[in-house]
């Protein structure tokens, strides 16, 4: 392969994202202001690639190889090169601008991707003096496993940007769906209301987390309840999300439950952190 990709931030999605670009034959820089997070990340990279060895979806060589290609750096100048860089840093409005204003400068010729969530494309690539090569590529978690790639066109994103980033999430073996930028795009309007909902039961006594978690596993058919599911995302993370579509839709329905907050407050963020609505103790 030709292109570089750089994956700016090497935590859960950062260096999911640098897996499958690597496992695919590109050659990825993961870039983190912490060494200990890039070190973190390609233990990660590497323990995930043993699982599919493991289970025989992968063979041993091709482990070796895919981890040979993950190079990692501190310093965002390591994007320079880069034909394609993915921002998948922790979901905050100031901290994205930043990076989007310097990776403009440092990566002059690459497509800029971000893995926002929710926050407004249009707005990260008001940052930049490009914006028709701004884009939002949201990856599902747990990356390796999921197959959807939410592509979403900012207001100036091109029509070229926008063809060759569906033409990367495809060589990674991933299916992109192309969505326009509103407060949340499809995946995380739809779900982080449901998340809600079900903190909202769980606050007022309606049921145990078990309780709402087995009924829509059993009776909506879904592979994970929502309070499980918020506690693989992120307690703080859900709780942004639902700001930004509150304060971007300006709907009072999408207020985030009392109880979700207080649970932020309290540090417990779900498997991160060892609690959320579960306990994760080892």
């Amino acid at each position: 392969m030709n292109d570089r990709v750089a994956v700016v931030g090497a935590g859960q999605m950062g260096n999911g994202i640098a897996h499958v670009f690597a496992q695919s034959g590109f050659p990825v820089t993961m870039i983190d202001v912490s060494a200990d997070a890039l070190a973190r990340g390609k233990f990660t990279i590497e323990k995930n690639l043993d699982r599919q060895v493991k289970k025989g979806t992968l063979e041993a060589a091709a482990k070796d190889a895919a981890l040979g290609r993950v190079a990692t750096e501190t310093d965002i100048g390591a994007a320079a090169e880069a034909s394609l860089v993915v921002e998948a840093a922790t979901e905050n409005r100031d901290l994205k601008f930043r990076i989007f204003s310097d990776l403009d400068r440092a990566a002059p010729r690459a497509i800029l991707a971000t893995n926002t969530s929710s926050i407004s494309i249009t707005e990260i690539a008001a940052r930049t003096k490009r914006p028709e090569q701004v884009i939002g590529m949201h990856f599902m978690n747990p990356v390796p496993v999921m197959q959807l790639v939410e592509v979403i066109r900012g207001l100036a994103t091109s029509d070229e940007t926008t063809a060759r980033t569906i033409e990367l999430a495809r060589a990674v073996g991933k299916t992109p769906v192309e969505v326009n930028d509103y407060p949340g795009f499809v995946a995380n309007r739809i779900l982080m209301p449901m998340i809600n909902e079900a903190v909202y039961c769980l606050m007022e006594g309606v049921g145990t987390p078990e309780a709402i978690d087995t009924v829509m596993k059993l009776g909506m058919n879904h592979p994970m309840g929502p309070l499980a599911l918020a506690d693989l995302i992120g307690l703080d993370t859900c709780l942004a999300i639902l700001e930004v579509l509150q304060s971007g839709l300006g709907d009072p329905k999408y207020r985030p439950c009392p109880l979700l907050r207080k649970y932020v407050a309290a540090g417990w963020l779900g498997r991160k952190s060892g609690r959320g609505f579960y306990s994760y103790a080892a």
